[in-house]
């Protein structure tokens, strides 16, 4: 820090709804933090702590040490996430970053490492209200878009100065609409630079000023963004989805953990989808799914079995395609790995491979088959997580508990809205 001139250390953890908090303390400070902790009122925080029970400490942790690469020379700023513990130096289990801990722990004593790669899509807009697409682009397209050209080159400069690799970024389907996917790292090594990309991408949108936003679902006529996320476990070095004498180089490991994600996908959907927005995304007829099925080259599939690259094992991976960019990733993939784990615990069967795209079958089509839905909105996501022993036990009883209740208050206030489209299709006429 001496050598660096750092002026300022942040400290930086999530709320249960995976919104970032940050406090700042001096270099001088930083030794005392690792030691004893930065004590804070936890009542204040969403999901943290009754007002009675308000003691929190957040616990730097100096492996995620960080400069900031866009605060200025004199100001010089680095950051730390940090572990939320009590006083007496347990861990707090309304910290989500414990909650993803406490699922790699259970995998770890199986002798797995979750291992993910995020393709992280969002919007870069030239006015939030109304919203207006900065560009007309589409996907994949190589144009002049304008102030957002040199957008994701200076993302990606600045993920790299922090020790984040990038692996590709594109414009999306979507005006507007930009892709960046992270390289493969440890799920909570990944849940960690989700959270560091989101205000990367946003601090290098301020300073072109224009917007960014992480919104499910913008606009009513061009595509959501999700964060399809690509899986993997490893024992040591081994992939262990990999399976060479199989026809689609799968393992039983992975056809189970696959089965586990189906199985359980309903229940989980509310952690991975946990905004009224998020199921305008998860509407039949575009890419985001809708139903719980796997397939190889079906995008419309909940989960994708992506193409496995010849004499490269460690690339055999599955795909969850629900997920998206507005998350908690600590929860969301804590979920899903339970969920996983769960599949090869029970020995799940692996159902049939759907080649079809399912929104086009009916739905007594997909009854015959085997095919659930996912939940349509909030309010049925929630109702069917409250019946979730897996979510339960994988969130712990207080962030079950929280998190549910402010999912029903979101669901309440949305209710009681009087959309634009009521006022359009009906003030005048009924």
């Amino acid at each position: 820090m001496e050598e660096r001139g750092i002026r300022f250390v942040r400290l930086w953890f999530t709320d249960v709804l995976g919104s970032l908090k940050s406090v700042a303390i001096a270099p001088a400070e930083v030794e005392g933090a690792i030691a004893e902790g930065v004590g804070f009122d936890g009542s204040a925080i969403e999901g943290f702590a009754r007002v009675f029970e308000s003691d929190m400490v957040a616990h730097p942790d100096p492996s995620t040490y960080q400069v900031l690469p866009w605060r200025q020379a004199g100001r010089s700023t680095s950051r730390m996430f940090c572990d939320i513990r009590l006083p007496d130096g347990s861990p707090s289990f309304a910290d989500p970053r414990f909650v993803l801990k406490r699922a790699l722990e259970k995998a770890a004593n199986l002798g797995f490492t979750f291992y993910i790669h995020p393709e992280i899509e969002f919007f870069l807009l030239s006015s939030l209200h109304p919203p207006v697409p900065l560009d007309q682009g589409g996907y994949f397209d190589h144009t002049t878009l304008g102030d957002g050209t040199d957008f994701r080159r200076d993302v990606i400069t600045i993920l790299e100065q922090m020790g984040i690799s990038v692996e590709f970024s594109h414009h999306e389907a979507g005006p507007g609409q930009h892709e960046i996917d992270l390289r493969y790292a440890d799920a909570l090594t990944m849940a960690d630079n989700i959270m560091t990309f989101r205000v990367v991408v946003r601090e290098v949108a301020v300073s072109q000023n224009i917007q960014a936003t992480f919104m499910p679902k913008p606009f009513s006529e061009h595509p959501g963004s999700g964060m399809h996320t690509h899986m993997s476990l490893f024992e040591g070095d081994t992939n262990v989805f990999y399976d060479a004498a199989d026809q689609y180089n799968l393992s039983k490991t992975a056809k189970q953990f696959i089965a586990g994600l189906l199985h359980h996908a309903p229940e989980i959907t509310a952690v991975t989808n946990q905004w009224v927005n998020s199921y305008k995304r998860l509407i039949g007829g575009a890419e985001a799914p809708s139903y719980a099925c796997w397939g190889r080259a079906n995008r419309s599939a909940l989960v994708r079995v992506p193409q496995f690259t010849p004499g490269k094992m460690s690339s055999a991976r599955i795909e969850y395609r629900a997920i998206d960019s507005a998350v908690n990733p600590y929860l969301a993939y804590a979920v899903l790995l339970n969920a996983g784990l769960k599949g090869i615990e029970n020995e799940y069967p692996l159902p049939e491979e759907t080649e079809d795209e399912v929104w086009r079958l009916t739905d007594r089509e997909r009854k015959a088959i085997g095919i659930r839905e996912l939940p349509r909105n909030l309010d049925e996501a929630i109702r069917i997580m409250d019946e979730s022993e897996l979510v339960a036990e994988t969130l712990g009883e207080h962030v079950y508990e929280y998190f549910l209740r402010n999912k029903r208050e979101e669901f309440a206030a949305y209710r009681q809205q009087v959309t634009p489209w009521e006022l359009e299709r009906h003030l005048g006429t009924l």
